[in-house]
């Protein structure tokens, strides 16, 4: 076997042949990430001129003499090839040295026990525990099973199968809430559309909304610019939008059609129709005012909207991840003014819809956390919106150290922890 570096064809064509492979290890990833002061290398191993292992590692200077180096959702090689694992190891930790590292830091794309919907181990379902005791054997320090955001990516997961699958099967597994709440933005006519480079400040505005409802700091305008740039057709932003003209006129349709109705039943009553049965009759009337009385309420809160922002709104976008087989929901954000749209709902229909019809055969909507039981936990519901759609949760197998600087590491470690108080 031979460590080389390899070129981003060799490598970006492994990667889309390797079961591990992902949009995270991709050489344009690299790319995007050296736009934010990380250096990049392509690396792996060959035998009789074949690729066995790869993997994108990024390259951090730290304190001017000394680098950290992060292999994200990597590596790509077969981890029940124990010979093959120890070799790359080995030649990964000599590499590195030359540029003074301090460790090696990786959170494969490894399932780690298979699980159901609801978060439970499938019975003799997949097990991956001895590739953890594999890295283990070979100096690698995990992190832990953690149940919520405490690593670089998301421990856990949510996705969707959809090889061999139809729509019907797909609506079919949902729960009926979430059947509904799609349906019914389908009558309001809520559309998704993909915006182009030249409308990204769409996505931006959505995104600075949600990050001062949710507390937090958005990412720079230029971030998401290099995404797009960067990633070309693996990354898309989707936006949902709404027509407020047409949910105003189809609002005053509606309530002009019920009027037609009640004035109907009441001259059948007016009249003693014959076989008219008055109490039924009476009933459908008192339902159709209270249903107009409560329409009127909507159509009048529908004009404030459009005398506000317009006849076409913007409710919220996702951007997506689209690599190989799989189409991946990186993250997203909403305006609180239209949350009762729940636009969200429409966008990954949508998306699923997407995936069904170009081949995908999974649809992953990414990071939850692992803890199923605290449903009062405000990142439960995170899980449980995208339970509605049917599906499974994926637990991966978490984060590794290669350290190669015991020292710096623990000074690592320390400042590290210090930065994230400080941040929080």
């Amino acid at each position: 076997m031979e460590f080389v570096e390899l070129t981003e064809k060799e490598f970006n064509d492994f990667g889309l042949n390797n079961e591990y492979g992902n949009f995270h290890q991709t050489s344009n990833w690299g790319k995007l990430k050296e736009k934010n002061g990380w250096k990049s290398h392509l690396i792996g191993v060959k035998e009789d001129g074949e690729i066995k292992a790869a993997c994108l590692l990024l390259q951090k200077r730290v304190l001017k003499k000394f680098s950290l180096f992060y292999s994200p959702r990597g590596y790509l090689l077969d981890y029940n090839n124990y010979q093959l694992l120890e070799f790359f190891t080995k030649e990964i930790k000599n590499y590195v040295k030359k540029y003074n590292a301090i460790f090696v830091k990786i959170d494969p794309y490894v399932i780690h026990k298979e699980r159901d919907i609801n978060g439970d181990l499938v019975e003799e379902g997949l097990n991956n525990e001895s590739i953890i005791g594999d890295l283990k054997q070979l100096g690698y320090v995990h992190t832990g099973f953690n149940l919520k955001h405490e690593n670089m990516q998301p421990r856990w997961a949510f996705a969707l199968d959809l090889k061999d699958k139809s729509e019907d099967e797909i609506l079919n597994g949902m729960e009926s809430k979430t059947r509904q709440l799609i349906r019914k933005n389908m009558r309001w006519n809520i559309s998704v559309r993909e915006i182009k480079k030249d409308e990204l400040q769409i996505f931006k505005d959505i995104m600075n909304s949600t990050a001062d409802r949710r507390n937090f700091i958005d990412r720079p305008f230029e971030y998401y610019k290099n995404m797009l740039e960067v990633l070309k057709d693996n990354a898309k932003i989707y936006v949902a939008e709404l027509n407020v003209k047409d949910l105003v006129e189809s609002t005053k349709k509606e309530i002009d059609d019920n009027k037609k109705i009640i004035e109907e039943k009441e001259t059948e009553i007016k009249e003693k129709k014959k076989n008219i049965n008055i109490d039924k009759t009476n009933k459908k009337i008192k339902e159709l005012v209270e249903t107009n009385e409560r329409l009127e309420k909507k159509l009048e809160h529908y004009e404030e909207i459009r005398q506000e922002d317009g006849d076409l709104i913007t409710l919220g976008g996702i951007i997506y991840m689209i690599y190989n087989k799989e189409i991946l929901s990186l993250f997203g954000g909403s305006y609180d003014k239209y949350m009762e749209f729940q636009s969200f709902y429409t966008i990954h229909w949508e998306l699923i819809k997407y995936a069904l019809n170009n081949g995908f055969e999974k649809y992953n909507f990414y990071g939850i956390t692992g803890d199923f039981k605290d449903t009062k936990d405000e990142l439960y519901g995170i899980y449980d919106f995208k339970r509605g759609f049917g599906g499974h949760v994926e637990e991966y197998i978490g984060e590794f150290d290669l350290i190669t600087n015991k020292f710096m590491y623990l000074m690592y470690k320390y400042g590290f922890s210090l930065y994230k108080k400080i941040k929080k």
